[in-house]
């Protein structure tokens, strides 16, 4: 007749089993909830908000009715931009064919000119007084103006003898100072280049 089975020690097998569960292949966290952090809020705001109705309800009708308000002005405000942005450009683009239709000449750009400078917007000035520069020496044949043009593109085709270039291009240099470069323009700036582009205005094609 076989002997009974004798079970081992429980001392011996809870050895062995925090062994075998104490290796690498058993360890395990609970994995992370990245939206956890916003429900804990969301939750939290709901208990402050039910603590505060409870204790406050007429605090909180006037709380809810400003962040009723908030909501609306917002909601119009983006409904405003999205209609700015959507709007057909008809109007724009009619004023474009307007001011084709209407060229600006020189006397005009002198008079705007001198309004801006009334303003004190001089650097505004700067740029409509070399326009009218280009048209008066568009007018005496020594280049062709064109709005697509650059000032740079001017001096390089001016027929001017070496003086009158030299004078096309101070101006270009000063206006490209102001207009691009950021340097502060004075009224006094203003004057001295309205009197070089006036001395340039009497100059005449060369060649």
């Amino acid at each position: 007749m076989s002997a009974p089975l004798q079970s081992p020690p429980a001392d011996s097998l809870r050895a062995v089993l925090r062994r075998v569960y104490a290796s690498p292949e058993y360890e395990w966290e609970e994995p992370r909830d990245p939206l956890g952090f916003v429900r804990e809020l969301y939750t939290a705001l709901l208990d402050w908000l039910e603590a505060f109705q409870e204790s406050h309800p007429v605090a909180y009708l006037v709380f809810l009715a400003v962040l009723t308000g908030l909501l609306l002005g917002i909601l119009a405000h983006f409904g405003y931009l999205m209609w700015q942005a959507l709007r057909p450009r008809a109007v724009g683009e009619r004023e474009v064919i307007q001011k084709v239709q209407r060229p600006r000449d020189a006397a005009w750009h002198q008079e705007e000119a001198r309004r801006l400078v009334r303003d004190g917007r001089y650097t505004e000035a700067l740029a409509h007084r070399f326009t009218a520069l280009l048209l008066e020496l568009d007018a005496r044949k020594a280049l062709v103006f064109h709005a697509s043009k650059t000032p740079a593109e001017y001096v390089a085709e001016a027929r001017l003898d070496e003086d009158g270039r030299s004078a096309l291009t101070g101006l270009v240099g000063t206006l490209y100072g102001h207009l691009f470069g950021g340097a502060p323009c004075t009224l006094d700036e203003v004057q001295i280049f309205d009197r070089r582009a006036a001395e340039l205005a009497t100059y005449r094609a060369s060649g």
